[in-house]
């Protein structure tokens, strides 16, 4: 009978915690670095490449020397998170095959959404992230519950969010009802 080759690497990996520390750190340090190039906060990053390096390795020791520190096994957690948000991607990428699949080729989504139409799509997939995180285990890590009911009662919790809530509802109702503003500068028609 054959063994799963995969199957035994990948725990042999898990043994020597490839997954709860070396890779998370190796894709924190990445991030950090393209961020740092990115920014330029230390200057041209052709010229500042080691001091780009140094900053995101000593940035992602110090992040993921928390888990360690505390005794967080994250493993399970950053897992299920990739592994949830994988799917919502795919799912998003079946849809918009299908759509493509019926719409004419030279359909302008805009058309379909409206002018916000890209902050209604950001806002849905800023909202489908959210899910991931609470839905992975993550949010206990970031936010511990007992700290927060500890410090603020769940009724003013549960206030604040519906007045958050409202505020929010109130104002998209607002800048919704505003026409739209006119390419000539804000004059009207008979003035010159």
């Amino acid at each position: 009978m054959a063994t799963d080759v995969f199957r035994e690497a990948i725990l042999q990996m898990r043994e020597i915690g490839a997954f709860n520390f070396l890779f998370p750190f190796l894709l924190t340090m990445a991030i950090f670095y393209g961020l740092l190039r990115k920014s330029k906060i230390f200057g041209p990053p052709e010229i500042n490449v080691a001091v780009n390096a140094i900053v995101s390795l000593v940035a992602a020791f110090m992040v993921w020397a928390y888990p360690v520190i505390n005794g967080v096994d994250i493993e399970a957690k950053l897992s299920s998170f990739f592994a949830q948000g994988i799917i919502v991607t795919l799912v998003l990428m079946m849809a918009m095959l299908g759509a493509g699949m019926v719409l004419p080729p030279d359909y302008d989504f805009k058309e379909m959404f409206g002018k916000r139409g890209g902050l209604i799509i950001v806002g849905i997939v800023f909202a489908l992230s959210i899910v991931i995180v609470i839905t992975s285990g993550l949010v206990g890590i970031i936010i511990n519950p007992e700290q927060i009911t500890s410090l603020i009662p769940k009724d003013y919790i549960i206030t604040i969010g519906l007045i958050l809530f409202v505020l929010i509802v109130m104002i998209w109702i607002v800048n919704s009802g505003k026409p739209p503003e006119s390419s000539n500068g804000g004059k009207k028609p008979g003035d010159k």
